[in-house]
């Protein structure tokens, strides 16, 4: 069974098909690709009233764009349980800088830190605009968040002062992933929790390519060493196609054996829909240590 973000009051999915998804983010409408919708829509949702914008590719053209049908701020704002998120549409990408589908990671992070009753030190890895990093904070964490783009750190600021947590100790760090990892290990910085979103494809600050298939497992094997002795979660996301639940839960079990007596739990990761369906979006796995 998938594992479904609910809560939402400010997102939802009012419908699915012929490859797109419609959605409302806050008072803004958006039609974006999804590649899981593979059934007929409903109706035509590219004249669905309310659409504010669409993204797709230009027929005969290579590239992608958004293309403007009614004009919104450049900058939106929607909330859930008091995370507050600014968000944009990318000029080169569909996203706009949140993924609502992690809201359920989120929820259950904040309930591991919170039942641990002692201080958690959290690392997030490709942290992008700072979701799990608000969550961990939220609960009482102290977290380090690291993304190679300086845009999406300083979104992941914005997110965290709005969202109350300006004072909390967050550290920002604009980085290669790998390289923060190995500097870490020789510091001999050690965290409680470790939480992963890599893409499946990007480049670093340097210009460091990254191909999911190639370095998730190497990166995984350095990252093991900058956890605590008294380990609370390890947590990998993923939107790699083809990339199974059970994939995930094999790199953690391969990983992490002789780091403490853990479980491993694997799953999809969905949204419902106004279409009493529920819309696929990636998978996660975590590993949760005994206490």
């Amino acid at each position: 069974m998938p594992h479904l973000a609910e809560g939402w009051s400010d997102y939802e999915i009012i419908a699915t098909g012929d490859g797109y998804k419609l959605e409302r983010w806050g008072k803004v409408y958006l039609l974006r690709p999804d590649p899981q919708a593979i059934w007929a829509a409903p109706f035509d949702l590219f004249s669905y009233p309310k659409l504010n914008a669409y993204y797709r590719l230009e027929a005969g053209k290579k590239e992608e764009k958004w293309v403007i049908l009614k004009p919104f701020e450049e900058e939106f704002t929607i909330s859930r349980k008091g995370f507050v998120f600014h968000l944009k549409l990318s000029k080169n990408f569909k996203h706009t800088g949140l993924f609502p589908e992690q809201a359920a990671n989120w929820d259950d992070m904040i309930a591991l830190i919170r039942g641990a009753k002692r201080e958690i030190k959290v690392l997030n890895l490709f942290a992008y605009t700072g979701g799990a990093t608000i969550a961990a904070a939220s609960a009482g964490a102290s977290v380090t968040h690291v993304d190679a783009a300086p845009a999406m750190v300083d979104r992941a600021k914005k997110n965290a002062a709005s969202s109350g947590l300006k004072d909390r100790p967050i550290r920002y760090i604009v980085d290669d992933c790998l390289k923060f990892v190995n500097r870490e290990i020789r510091r001999g910085n050690r965290y409680d929790a470790i939480i992963m979103d890599p893409p499946s494809f990007g480049r670093g600050p340097d210009g460091e390519v990254w191909k999911l298939e190639e370095h998730l497992y190497p990166l995984l094997l350095r990252t093991v060493e900058v956890l605590s002795d008294k380990p609370l979660f390890f947590l990998i996301n993923s939107y790699t196609t083809g990339l199974q639940p059970t994939v995930i839960a094999d790199l953690l079990k391969l990983t992490l054996k002789g780091k403490g007596r853990f479980t491993v739990d694997a799953y999809e990761l969905a949204i419902p829909t106004d279409q009493d369906i529920e819309l696929p979006c990636g998978c996660s796995g975590v590993a949760t240590f005994e206490q």
